[in-house]
């Protein structure tokens, strides 16, 4: 493999180990702040509900795929990322902003300027800047209202899932593409160049025999996933800690970033690969092992 094309493919695991920092940091504004998915973080009915939610919006998307109505997708989308802003910024105003009513301001005002950059300017950088943010910030909510066990169901049911999506049914595949054709910033874009420019070129077809593309792209929940077992762990688990991190969330990260490089040498061969399965699964084993280490 020469050097240009290891470069960004290196971009990767760092992007993930940026999110699930940045997602730690953000844990403890998050929990000041009240904001939680589940009120009962032990419950294993939690991980189905997570998995029907997803499912009914993937059905959603793809019969407006189907169908071409790619204008109502993008509204839907749009919104989707506008309140995800919100529950993310309100955790950070209420921390730092002792006024209420600015707080407020500020969190309205910061997540209709960060919804309106991403769409005027959709450019990978700008993609990839934000979707940080927001991915840390998902996961960060997520893994604060969800104890561990239940969500090393939820990883291990989201892996299952995205293998069949991505090898029997393929779905998956149509739902990227279709998020792709409207240059909707929900997923990760890495240049193969400097030059590369998401807005002009693009990312082209996805499926298998496609041709090599200007850039490799990541979906935001290969990212999300992990890290939600990154901040439950950490969040939950007292034991092993040292400094604002404990062995067993530390090990989370280490196993999904190995997950994801073993991910990445199935990609470089050129083909369209479930990514759930090998980072959720190292996430859940490093997991294990990190949790040993520092102690019952």
């Amino acid at each position: 493999m020469d050097l240009k094309r290891l470069i960004p493919l290196a971009g990767m695991p760092i992007m993930l180990v940026i999110v699930e920092v940045a997602a730690l940091l953000l844990s403890l504004p998050v929990q000041e702040a009240g904001i939680a998915a589940f009120e009962n973080p032990e419950s294993f009915a939690n991980p189905l509900i997570f998995i029907g939610i997803l499912l009914v919006f993937t059905l959603l998307l793809l019969i407006l795929i189907k169908y071409r109505f790619q204008k109502i997708m993008a509204i839907i989308i749009a919104v989707s990322i506008f309140f995800t802003f919100i529950y993310i910024f309100a955790a950070i105003t209420y921390t730092l902003v002792p006024d209420e009513l600015l707080g407020l301001i500020l969190t309205f005002g910061l997540s209709i300027a960060a919804t309106a950059i991403l769409y005027r300017y959709p450019e990978w950088y700008v993609i990839d800047a934000l979707g940080i943010l927001i991915a840390a910030g998902a996961a960060s909510i997520f893994g604060v209202s969800l104890e561990v066990l239940p969500v090393i169901v939820l990883l291990s049911l989201l892996a299952v899932y995205d293998a069949i999506s991505v090898y029997k049914t393929k779905h998956m595949i149509t739902l990227a593409e279709g998020v792709i054709d409207l240059k909707t910033p929900i997923l990760f874009v890495i240049p193969k160049k400097r030059s590369y420019s998401y807005v002009k070129e693009g990312i082209g077809p996805i499926g298998e025999g496609s041709g090599e593309r200007g850039a490799f792209i990541m979906g935001m929940g290969d990212l999300i996933m992990p890290t939600i077992l990154v901040v439950s762990a950490n969040v939950f688990i007292k034991t092993g800690r040292f400094g604002f991190i404990n062995a067993a969330s530390l090990g989370a990260i280490i196993g999904s970033v190995a997950g994801l490089v073993l991910l990445l040498w199935f990609v470089n061969k050129g083909k369209p690969q479930a990514g759930l399965p090998p980072i959720n699964g190292g996430a859940i084993l490093g997991f294990v092992i990190g949790f040993l280490a520092g102690g019952w």
